[in-house]
């Protein structure tokens, strides 16, 4: 079976452009023009790869990712001709997985679909496992030691997110840019506040969301 590659991008020559580079290599393509048409085309199709430009009219590639990550953990590559620090921080913050920024090169971009496509990440399928934690991502159900337990929906997305960049840290900038967006009044307490329910709620499992002063948060799983 052919894999399954969304591009999302509104300059149509870069589009047409990937998309025969990526049919040529045998994947099976479709494309969107704006974040709204790839949110509709993700609810009907199932793809193992989404490259996501960031600036669209409409829904720009932010937005976008942040509404994928709620339902899918498809592996997204922003496309991108803005160099900013923030915003590869940003964009790693909402789940994106890498980046490529205009103008790349094809062979590039196709090794860092094949490298990202290829790795296995904390589970396989419609699971991720941590220790003695795992969560089917379909049903949203999170068992421990083959026990089911109950998370709220905030608690429960943080705890895939850590489960899914093992060892990666978190400032709590970007975790609060990932779970409650910039237009979030609040401050960045309320991170701290849902990392502590969360650690209670999962207890000694063979692994551990940790602190790391001055930086934020990380997962770590024990070997």
């Amino acid at each position: 079976m052919e894999p399954e590659l969304l591009i999302v991008e509104d300059d149509g020559l870069l589009s047409e452009a990937v998309a025969d580079y990526f049919m040529c290599k045998g994947w099976d393509v479709t494309c969107a023009r704006d974040g709204l048409e790839a949110l509709e085309l993700l609810k009907i199709r199932s793809f193992r790869l989404v490259l996501l430009d960031v600036m669209m009219p409409g829904m720009d590639g932010f937005a976008a990712c942040r509404e994928i990550r709620r339902e899918s953990d498809v592996p997204v590559i922003f496309i991108t001709a803005r160099v900013l620090e923030a915003d590869m921080l940003n964009g790693y913050s909402l789940g994106a997985d890498d980046y490529v920024t205009k103008p790349f090169s094809l062979p590039v971009l196709y090794a860092k679909a094949m490298a990202l496509t290829g790795r296995t990440r904390s589970g396989s399928g419609n699971c991720v496992k941590a220790g003695s934690l795992k969560v089917d991502l379909r049903s949203h159900k999170v068992s421990k030691n083959g026990n089911l337990m109950s998370l709220p929906p905030k608690e429960y997305e943080m705890l895939v997110f850590f489960i899914q960049n093992p060892g990666r840290i978190f400032s709590r900038e970007q975790l609060l840019i990932r779970f409650w967006g910039y237009d979030f009044e609040g401050n960045e307490r309320v991170v701290d506040n849902h990392i502590k329910k969360l650690r209670k709620a999962i207890g000694s499992c063979g692994c551990s969301i940790q602190t790391v002063r001055k930086f934020g948060y990380r997962m770590e799983v024990a070997e």
